[in-house]
């Protein structure tokens, strides 16, 4: 008990005495007080400038589709893009790796949405399937959040896959549309026809932005089918 009241008395001397020290020097308590603040707005300062050199440093980036892109491996293709993106005014960052939930990288535009992008890079010119569409749908606004879900590719798409992520609102790039991306310098707002407003991406009403002449067509013809059967007079009595 003894031991106790006497640690009380000495926890007390030093508190007291340190009040005494900050009355008598107010200047060190503004100090104490300032220099967390200072540090958390220089770190902020810091993170704004590394941001602008690096959108300075690859403002003029353009990559050549056979000469680079081709060439490049899987992780590298997740680099190049995530460059693209900085490139176009976007805080992005290459996530991809074990267990990455069907995104490789994740930014965030000026306006605030997040944008997740899978990509897919392919030696053979083959076919994204249907079931990457599927994958990317299932995680990135669940997952990762997304405002807006891409999957990218130096290949092209099946048409099962073309019009699942038209039915979810999944953004797809294929070969042509990267060449205007990366080689002739389109930036990926333009690209996608993204809104300035930030809208909340929604896998059941979004709307696919195409990107294939053949696929509008396709999807011209599709709807035209649809209206004739239903203008067609019904044959039950």
């Amino acid at each position: 008990m003894v031991a106790v009241l006497f640690t009380a008395l000495l926890l007390f001397d030093a508190l007291r005495a340190l009040i005494e020290l900050l009355l008598g020097h107010w200047y060190l308590a503004v100090a104490a007080t300032l220099t967390p603040a200072g540090l958390v707005a220089g770190w902020l300062r810091w993170k704004a400038i590394v941001r602008r050199r690096q959108a300075e440093r690859l403002a003029h980036l353009r990559l050549d589709l056979v000469q680079d892109i081709d060439k490049l491996s899987p992780t590298v293709f997740e680099y190049a893009i995530c460059d693209l993106m900085i490139r176009d005014g976007i805080e992005a960052v290459r996530v991809g790796g074990a267990d990455d939930k069907a995104a490789d990288v994740i930014g965030r535009d000026r306006n605030g949405r997040v944008i997740v992008v899978q990509c897919k890079h392919t030696l053979t010119g083959a076919k994204v399937a249907a079931k990457v569409i599927y994958q990317v749908n299932g995680t990135a606004q669940h997952a990762h959040g997304a405002d807006v879900a891409i999957v990218v590719t130096n290949g092209s798409f099946t048409r099962n896959a073309a019009e699942y992520a038209a039915k979810v609102g999944i953004h797809l790039i294929d070969r042509d549309a990267l060449r205007d991306w990366a080689q002739r310098g389109v930036a990926l707002h333009e690209l996608l026809k993204l809104s300035p407003v930030r809208r909340g991406w929604s896998g059941q009403r979004g709307r696919l932005r195409w990107h294939r002449r053949s696929w509008r067509m396709a999807g011209a013809a599709d709807r035209a089918r649809k209206r004739s059967l239903r203008r067609r007079p019904s044959t039950h009595g």
